[in-house]
């Protein structure tokens, strides 16, 4: 078995188990942390409501901090688009979408693809510097911080480096790549990168549960 082989499949089958195992007892973990019945008596009975609010209102920064987090906040929605960009519209990723779900969509040129993927590792590289240099920002920084923004790195640069065919045979180049996404499959349901999942549940939570309790979250 080469390591090609050995990256399409059994690392990959059990990135993927692990992904989707870690995930769901995450989520259920999450949920049932919400499962005991509240019995003061609600301030305000819109739980949906309170909650679509606070998803709204937390997606952008508050004003007292506008001006502090600025850089943070919009370099973080241009990466993620931008990764979003990358991820789902490149052909080769397509064609495994497809071959997953059994269905696929139109990409995008290659041009625009490598672009996004450039612009994401240098805002992730900037972000990981600003990290380790800001006193606040390294104060409060652990080893899972800088863990996830290496393995989304990784796997974006060594997609390039197989797509251009530079550093190496293809083959092998394509399987460093393979490994370097399970790798971040494995992480992603016990790392901080499992916000991508949690984020909006979390804001919706913590706004219907404020809102029972007639506080702004």
């Amino acid at each position: 078995m080469t390591l090609l082989d050995f990256a399409r499949g059994p690392a990959l089958q059990l990135s993927l188990v692990i992904l989707i195992a870690g995930s769901l007892w995450r989520l259920v973990g999450t949920i049932l942390l919400n499962a005991r019945k509240d019995l003061s008596r609600p301030r305000h009975k819109s739980a949906l409501a309170d909650g679509m609010k606070a998803i709204a209102t937390r997606s952008l920064p508050a004003h007292v901090f506008e001006k502090r987090i600025r850089f943070q906040h919009f370099s973080g929605y241009a990466w993620h688009i931008a990764l979003f960009v990358s991820v789902l519209f490149f052909a080769p990723h397509i064609l495994f979408f497809e071959s997953v779900l059994g269905f696929g969509w139109p990409g995008l040129p290659n041009g625009i693809i490598l672009a996004t993927a450039a612009i994401t590792i240098a805002i992730l590289v900037a972000l990981l510097i600003r990290r380790a240099s800001h006193p606040v920002q390294r104060l409060i920084s652990n080893a899972d911080d800088y863990i996830s923004i290496v393995l989304v790195i990784v796997p974006l640069v060594t997609g390039i480096l197989a797509f251009a065919h530079v550093g190496g045979r293809y083959e092998t180049l394509l399987a460093v790549h393979l490994l370097s996404v399970e790798a971040m499959f494995v992480w992603f349901p016990f790392g901080k990168l499992m916000h991508a999942a949690l984020t909006f549940p979390s804001r919706f939570q913590a706004g219907s549960s404020f809102g029972r309790k007639g506080v702004r979250a």
